[in-house]
């Protein structure tokens, strides 16, 4: 072991650890997985702390969110999420979630740059960062398509069959953003796996499990070019993936000497099935002195006040700042705009806990599931509250939809990606020998 990883290593030994849970693809199963976190504090005699999901979180609110879900129709199941969004239940852990590609895209939408999506449950936006009790916990949520990762965030509601989908697809320019921060960072969230992390790990027992990753594996085509760059940029302790359903861990060496001090834990989970490896409970070093409480990334925030003047909100490709056209170039944030922000929210970063108000009426069990609801429009006020204290505009608004609809056709149907989708779920059903969950 070289000086600076003995360093390290003492260094940890100072830490408190937090018990983290750690989700897969979620689908929309709350109760199933706070049921199997209960039992295990119960057996294990600990208490976690807190709950991280991987993305498919599902956060339907009623039928009408069930609508705007990218899944053929005969998949769609409200599940158990509206129930603490209606306040029935609470989650007894806090819990912060990205998204993937099964979403109710109309929801999260209304909350792009992070909010509560019930009490006690946190959406890290399209991309984000926030604290907790020490840990700086980077998010990046959707999958990559190529076709779409240029584009600027056209997407507006009504949704149709092509932009409920490709909504969820990451965008260049929200990597750019998550780029600009300076670490360290402790954990960092992607649904989709970083581009090559198989081959870290035990790859032949994977494809042992999934034999048909083969073709992509050899070709170095499976997973998000992407979140691999945010890998090798960020260098977080830990990254949690979910997205391939199989549980999958491997370690990635910073540098080209495998004893070096640098090195990011990767663990991708299953979804939320009996005798699936969906859920693990973790020892995440952290700082005891900080306060256990959500709380705003300063550096973040910046950024995102710093870049709004560069973002697109259209089809247009979307270019980095370039210095022959650009006066500035880079964005990681000074000490003055740090200073900027915190003056900005009065000097308290902790995300309210009471900023969760319900923005559309829950579902109703006594009622039958409609395929026909019409998802609602709304400005969640937690973006709008977000966007007055940083002095941004708020593209995602019904108030900012006509200047996007300019770019956007909303004539435009796609089924490609829809049949494509079944196809895949056909084919994972087959696999896996059993219905959809």
């Amino acid at each position: 072991i070289n000086r600076i990883a003995l360093q390290q290593s003492r260094q940890r030994a100072l830490l408190k650890t937090m018990k983290v849970a750690v989700e897969g693809c979620c689908h929309g199963e709350l109760d199933k997985i706070y049921e199997t976190i209960v039992k295990a504090q119960e057996r294990e005699g600990i208490k976690v702390d807190l709950l991280l999901c991987c993305g498919d979180f599902q956060a339907v609110r009623n039928n009408g969110d069930l609508n705007c879900m990218a899944v053929p129709v005969k998949y769609r199941d409200v599940k158990t999420f509206y129930k603490y969004y209606s306040g029935e239940k609470k989650a007894p852990i806090l819990t912060i979630f990205i998204g993937g590609n099964h979403e109710a895209s109309n929801h999260l939408w209304e909350l792009s740059y992070g909010g509560w999506v019930a009490p006690n449950i946190y959406y890290m936006g399209i991309a984000g960062v926030v604290r907790f009790g020490g840990l700086r916990i980077a998010g990046l949520s959707g999958i990559f398509k190529e076709q779409d990762y240029g584009k600027g965030h056209f997407e507006v509601p009504p949704f149709n069959e092509s932009t409920k989908r490709s909504i969820y697809h990451v965008r260049s320019c929200d990597v750019f953003r998550l780029k600009q921060l300076s670490g360290p960072f402790d954990i960092t969230m992607s649904h989709d796996w970083p581009l090559g992390i198989y081959h870290h790990g035990n790859l032949q027992k994977l494809l042992k499990t999934k034999p048909y990753f083969r073709e992509e594996t050899e070709s170095n085509t499976l997973g998000s070019p992407p979140a691999a760059e945010l890998l090798r940029h960020m260098k977080p302790s830990y990254w949690f993936s979910a997205h391939l359903h199989v549980k999958f861990a491997a370690v990635y060496h910073h540098g080209d000497d495998p004893s070096a001090a640098m090195t990011t834990r990767f663990l991708a989970l299953d979804k939320c099935l009996p005798r699936r490896d969906f859920l693990q409970i973790l020892d995440i070093p952290h700082s005891g002195d900080v306060p256990a409480r959500l709380e705003y990334d300063p550096e973040w925030l910046a950024v995102l006040r710093s870049t709004e003047a560069v973002m697109r909100y259209n089809r247009s490709h979307w270019l980095p700042p370039h210095p022959l056209t650009d006066k500035r170039t880079s964005f990681t944030p000074t000490e003055e705009e740090i200073r900027i922000i915190r003056d900005r929210f009065g000097g308290d970063l902790a995300i309210p806990t009471t900023a969760f108000t319900c923005t559309v009426p829950p579902y109703n069990p006594q009622l039958r599931v409609d395929f026909r609801a019409v998802p609602q429009v709304t400005e969640n006020p937690q973006t709008r509250q977000i966007c007055r204290k940083l002095g941004i505009t708020n593209p995602f608004s019904p108030e900012f939809k006509d200047e996007v609809k300019l770019w956007s056709n909303p004539d435009e149907i796609s089924l490609d990606e829809e049949e494509e989708e079944e196809e895949e779920m056909k084919q994972e059903i087959c696999k896996e020998g059993g219905g959809m969950e």
